[in-house]
């Protein structure tokens, strides 16, 4: 199994409906967290930090299902497991789950970097190859911060924006992308 694979054809108008629903997810994800857990993990703030990982799984098979791209495997395995890692470092509190989070942005921001890269013929992807990047940073720095003084989440919420703005413009970059036949 490759990576990357060349995307089905009529790939690009299911891919940007995805995009703008990924968008108004991590909006209202991150208000959500923001207003509800900062640096104390509650029962609504683990909730909302196992979510994410699980939407981006069902986000990763919605994307198979029109795309056929086989490096969305990879993303579904390591968010599910991410899931998993995050409702146990949920007990532990916010530092644990910086670091699983942390860890998960490496891996699937790696990932989704190297399925943009495979899909920038199509048009729209040079948004998500910068945010793939950027996830590799900002996941390297929720682990260190994890070890700093009063760790909090709320910058995880500024990247699940930060994420969001980046599916938007992808999306609509997709509708501006030739007719695939």
């Amino acid at each position: 199994m490759t990576i990357v694979d060349k995307p089905a054809a009529g790939t690009a108008a299911p891919l940007r409906r995805l995009y703008f629903v990924r968008f108004g997810f991590a909006l209202v994800w991150a208000a959500l967290l923001f207003l509800t857990t900062k640096s104390h993990l509650g029962p609504l703030g683990v909730v909302l930090v196992v979510a994410y990982p699980l939407f981006d799984v069902a986000a990763a098979v919605a994307d198979v299902r029109s795309s056929r791209t086989a490096g969305l495997f990879v993303n579904i395995a390591i968010s599910l497991l991410a899931g998993i890692g995050l409702a146990i470092a949920s007990a532990s509190g916010v530092p644990a789950v910086l670091r699983v989070w942390g860890a998960w942005a490496v891996v699937a921001g790696l990932v989704q970097l190297i399925v943009a890269v495979g899909r920038r013929r199509m048009g729209g992807q040079w948004p998500m190859i910068l945010s793939g990047g950027i996830s590799v940073l900002a996941g390297a720095n929720f682990v260190l911060s994890a070890g700093g003084p009063n760790p909090s989440l709320t910058a995880v919420a500024g990247y699940a924006v930060l994420g969001g703005i980046f599916f938007l413009v992808s999306a609509i970059r997709l509708g501006r992308a030739p007719s695939e036949s």
